[in-house]
């Protein structure tokens, strides 16, 4: 489980997430919420440390983590797909994935269950990062996270940019990592029908603050909207 406590993060002196507390519980997969500059890509960061959290406790598996290093972070089991996906375009698309293995000291191996996730990336393998779609790139960006065999995936915005038909693939992609690989899940996302059709748990962030929570099954996406559209 990922445990967020009581959780300050700060860009210099501005504090953006004033005392967050939220968890992901192992297995799931969790959606957070809200309109932009709500402080939800930030707490993607406080998550991987590029952030700072002076006050509060982050938790993976009931060890705190809120003192480790990003590089750190990254090796106890979290794979961070960032917003905007930062592949490298120069790369192959190959050459990406193996930076995934870096987390690991370099040591391991591409697995096949990322091309049966992705095929399309097996075809691309000797083109350049840049030279990909942008739901292509999406797609290298996830895959590269988990050739490390993370604990926990959390990604930012992985539909922005994005046509139906390839967000589709990825709803479906995201899925089968949580269901077949057994990988928990946590999105940040405004695509809200998108979130609720993927995830068990939704919370809704404003100002840093969670200000609505629950099973995505159970969520009114009108009740939902109403909350991100207010401020």
């Amino acid at each position: 489980m990922l445990e967020i406590k009581n959780l300050t993060a700060c860009y210099g002196e501005s504090i953006i997430i004033p005392s967050l507390s939220m968890s992901v519980p192992d297995g799931e997969i969790v959606c957070l919420v809200g309109r932009n500059g709500v402080g939800k890509s930030t707490t993607l960061k406080s998550i991987m440390g590029t952030v700072k959290t002076p006050v509060g406790s982050i938790e993976l598996s009931g060890e705190e983590i809120i003192s480790k290093k990003t590089y750190e972070r990254a090796a106890l089991g979290i794979g961070y797909v960032p917003q905007g996906r930062e592949i490298f375009p120069q790369l192959t698309v190959e050459e990406n994935l193996e930076l995934g293995l870096e987390v690991n000291g370099g040591k391991g191996t591409i697995g096949e269950e990322i091309f049966e996730l992705f095929p399309i990336i097996k075809t691309f393998l000797k083109r350049k990062g840049g030279n990909l779609s942008g739901g292509q790139q999406q797609q290298l960006a996830i895959a590269r996270a988990l050739v490390s065999h993370p604990k926990i995936l959390i990604l930012d915005e992985p539909t922005e940019g994005i046509q139906p038909s390839i967000i589709e693939d990825i709803a479906t992609a995201i899925q089968r990592v949580n269901k077949e690989l057994g990988i928990t899940v946590l999105i940040v996302e405004q695509y809200l029908d998108f979130v609720l059709s993927v995830s068990k748990r939704y919370y809704v962030m404003d100002k840093g603050e969670i200000t609505l929570s629950g099973l995505s099954v159970e969520a009114n996406a009108s009740t939902i909207q109403a909350k991100m559209s207010i401020g």
